[in-house]
Order: C-alpha cells, then structure tokens, then sequence
C-alpha cells in the first residue's frame, strides 16, 4: 500500500494567527500535491521559546484545534498538527501533537515525553522543563493505512521509546521537530535513519524552516526515511512543501529478509 506523506516546512512568526493562516495556505498547497496525510511542525503556531509556551497555550478544543480539526475534515486527509503548547485545568502546559482524521476526528495526541533540557558547552541552552510537563505515553494512532507512532522532536533521541511503538504495531514514526543548529548538522539525520534502521519502519521528520534572525534557529531539512535506511527525501532551510510516496510493502519485505524484531533475545535484553 502506498502512502502520499506531506509536510509543510515553514516559517514561525510571534504572530498567532498569521501562523495559523500560513499553515492553511500552505496545506492547501500540499493537498493539491495529493497528500493523503500532512504534517505540520513543532510549535508551529507560536515562537519556540520556553517564556512563549505559557504566552500561546490553548486548552484542547481552543483555536488552533479546531482550525487542526476543520482542515482534516474539509481536505479530506489525515493531519498531524505538529504540536503546540496545550494547557490544561490543573495549570500544566505541555508540548502536544493533535492527530486528526480524514472527518475532524481526533484519534490520538501524543504530548513530548522527554523533555529538552540541554546546556552543550559553545553552543545551545535550552531547558523546556521550565514551563513545560513532561507526557507519560508512547503514542501510536491507528489510520486506514498502519498503525503510526507519534514522537516530538528530542523523543526520537531515546531508542527504546520508537522500539516500543513498533513493538505496538507501528510502520511509520511521524515526528514534528526542531533541532538546531548545533545538534541538527550532528545529529538530525543519523538519529532518523538509525530509529527506521533499529525497528524496520519509515521515519518522517517535519521542521519549521529555518529563520537565522528568529529567537530559535531551526536547523530544517525535513526528512524522510525508509525501512532500509535510506532518505527518501530531505529539504534544506527555505519554507517549501512537499509530496513524498512511501510504500508500506517495503516494511513487510525488509522485515520478511531480516526479521530482527523476531530474533530478539527477549530471554537477556
């Protein structure tokens, strides 16, 4: 079976509801490419900044949730909303995703379960914990097509966390994102082939574009692995969209030829 998988790499204002008329315009866009999912961004409806994330939240059913959920209906597509800052009653804020089906109907959220507290000597300092709760689950949503896991950003750093979405079932780990310009050259595309290569299963990486005058650099290049370990697809810093057509066999033929989930060792690890 083969999946049509956008992603929308765009630049992220202080501006709420610019960001939210972008992010419209551009699905439109990548609709018209004949995406059958689309996939948004980390933070993609304010600046990714620790003081922001309390400034921008929104209890779930606010603005940008219904504006997630009215597009998925309207375009008839799976959307995974990136993620924004989600509030709750008991004054907790954390960095949610929505996951939406083709009528509006939220079918998972994954809220980020590792937290980005970082202090790399020359370069970044970073600590979410300061404003913001870690998530307590390993998301994985069912569509017409697989079972897919939802991570954000620094999930995709802990193996055992994509090891047990796969465990469940999952063949695509969708992870809205952005690493910057320290950790992204590095790290960004080893940690993505090396999760598709670790559980045999497509990775799908969406960032904002990069803004080098903006309060948080993203480093971009939005990817897309396979099965094997090869990129599909990778962007580069500008605000683009794109189609990518993965073919969910590849996960059943890598799979059937080196049947590594099957031969773990249960028994010692």
């Amino acid at each position: 079976m083969k999946i049509k998988m956008g992603q929308i790499q765009m630049h992220i204002t202080d501006d709420k509801k610019a960001n939210i008329q972008k992010a419209d315009r551009l699905i439109d866009k990548v609709v018209k490419q004949g995406a059958d999912i689309v996939v948004l961004p980390e933070m993609f409806n304010c600046p990714y900044t620790s003081s922001s994330f309390p400034k921008y939240a929104e209890t779930e059913g606010g603005d940008t949730y219904q504006f997630l959920s009215e597009k998925a209906r309207e375009k008839d597509i799976y959307l995974f909303g990136g993620s924004i800052p989600e509030k709750t009653m008991d004054n907790k804020i954390y960095n949610t995703c929505y996951v939406f089906d083709r009528t509006g109907n939220k079918i998972g959220k994954h809220r980020k379960t590792h937290l980005f507290d970082i202090n790399i000597k020359g370069g970044q300092v970073f600590r979410e914990s300061d404003t913001l709760s870690p998530g307590n689950d390993a998301t994985v949503v069912e569509t017409e097509f697989c079972k897919m896991g939802v991570m954000i950003c620094y999930d995709i750093r802990f193996p055992e966390f994509a090891r047990l979405m796969a465990l469940k079932g999952a063949k695509v780990i969708i992870v809205p994102g952005a690493f910057n310009m320290t950790t992204g050259p590095a790290h960004w595309e080893i940690l993505f082939r090396t999760r598709a290569v670790d559980n045999q299963v497509f990775t799908v990486g969406t960032s904002p574009a990069r803004d080098v005058n903006g309060v948080y650099v993203s480093y971009a290049n939005s990817i897309v692995v396979s099965p094997w370990g090869t990129v599909i697809n990778r962007f580069d810093g500008e605000e683009t969209v794109c189609v990518t057509e993965i073919d969910l066999d590849d996960v059943y033929n890598i799979r059937q030829q080196l049947p590594v989930l099957e031969q773990r060792r249960t028994d010692l690890y």
